[in-house]
């Protein structure tokens, strides 16, 4: 399965079939949500993967889209990334992958991934322009047969670059998860993935804190590696809300390289975390589509 290279739009010559794909299969998910960070290496990928099994495991249907083009991980993060990517046929010739699912044996609803990670070897790097990477995430997003979903994930790459702007003016995102760590680097790149999503207009905005401190495996103590308190701070600042801390967990590591999520570890900090971190979301978005509701009734 390979991804064809982009047509061009050219106004006036009508609308892309593309785009208007992924309108329509939009319908079907009740919650679209970005996963983001203004710059790599703050778990941003394990925020998600973890995200979607907590909902997962709560009994939500949940699709993860992995948008990370160049280096695409959630599928091995999930355990799914030595499956086949097969097709349909669908009634106008066309074709749509079907996604694969992890379900860890019936512990959790299954989850739905793509990614590009299925498509390419894994070590081949992707060599491509702004414009391919873009065309590629939305292939992905309206050629594959997601189904009905109660959870939609995006897991973006890093920064605020184009394919993610172009994505975001696509899908009519629910909310967006910034992900950052307490170091001040960290911080400015995550105040502009937050101010991104503001200029927007995504309707919810949180921050979640990862690695935030470190259980000491001997003493018991809270170890600040990074520093302390300043996703919350960066929240307070920007007027968003803040989601959570994440403390660094030992097996994480490990887990993530057998392809199995955190939060699945039942008997862990971070994974009591995750899960907190998911009954949140859930009531915020569910606060959020109640008021939204009651005025529609009230108009």
């Amino acid at each position: 399965m390979t991804i064809k290279a982009p047509t061009l739009n050219v106004g006036g010559l009508g609308v892309d079939p593309l785009t208007e794909r992924i309108k329509e299969k939009q319908q079907k998910w009740k919650y679209k949500i970005a996963v983001l960070s203004g710059k790599g290496g703050v778990g941003k990928s394990t925020v998600a993967v973890n995200l979607a099994a907590a909902l997962a495991k709560k009994g939500y249907f949940v699709g993860i889209l992995d948008a990370d083009i160049h280096g695409p991980n959630v599928a091995k993060m999930l355990g799914v990334d030595k499956a086949d990517v097969l097709a349909e046929r669908m009634e106008d010739g066309r074709f749509e992958m079907l996604p694969p699912t992890a379900d860890f044996m019936g512990q959790i609803t299954p989850i739905k991934v793509m990614s590009m990670g299925f498509l390419v070897p894994e070590d081949q790097p992707v060599i491509w322009r702004g414009s391919l990477v873009t065309k590629a995430i939305k292939q992905l997003l309206g050629d594959t047969k997601w189904g009905e979903l109660d959870f939609m994930l995006i897991d973006f790459p890093p920064g605020t670059g184009d394919e993610i702007l172009t994505v975001t003016q696509t899908l009519q995102l629910d909310a967006a998860i910034i992900v950052t760590t307490p170091q001040e680097v960290a911080l400015l790149d995550t105040g502009k993935a937050v101010n991104m999503m503001k200029k927007m207009e995504v309707p919810y905005i949180a921050v979640v804190e990862n690695m935030s401190y470190l259980i000491c495996p001997h003493c018991g103590n809270e170890i600040d590696i990074f520093g302390k308190g300043g996703g919350k701070k960066l929240a307070e600042k920007e007027g968003v809300e803040f989601l959570g801390e994440i403390p660094i967990d030992l097996k994480a590591r490990e887990a993530s390289d057998a392809g199995i999520p955190i939060v699945l570890y039942e008997d862990t900090i971070a994974a009591k975390a995750f899960m907190e971190l998911a009954e949140k979301l859930v009531k915020k978005l569910e606060e959020m589509k109640g008021e939204s509701g009651n005025e529609e009734a009230e108009g």
